[in-house]
């Protein structure tokens, strides 16, 4: 029996930057809304949340995301997906690149 090494995080990371918020136009690491990455053998949680819970993109958006992912997983390996509303996402879970997308700066670049 052959040992696959568990799937690396950074990897998992950059195949959820491939899955993009078709409302907001921008990847869901980016707009903050990948909150965790868990690597527990033979399984990857991944927890998430979408800007609002009235989002009507979240079923999509985690069919989308166990797609990205899957290449990433060693054979045996599966994805979990969980949607999570706490903590409730802000416009402050964004990158700089996020904010810079729509045009919003921080205070302190004012």
């Amino acid at each position: 029996m052959t040992a696959f090494a568990p799937p690396d995080p950074a990897r998992i990371l950059d195949c959820l930057r491939q899955v993009i918020d078709p409302e907001a136009g921008c990847n869901i690491v980016d707009l903050g809304l990948a909150y965790r990455i868990d690597i527990a053998r033979p399984q990857v949680v991944v927890a998430m949340t979408m800007t609002s819970p009235a989002c009507p993109l979240g079923v999509m958006i985690t069919a989308e995301v166990r797609e990205a992912i899957a290449p990433a997983l060693p054979p045996g390996w599966s994805a979990d997906i969980r949607l999570v509303w706490e903590p409730p996402w802000q416009q402050s879970m964004m990158t700089d690149a996020a904010r810079k997308h729509f045009g919003w700066q921080d205070d302190d670049d004012v």
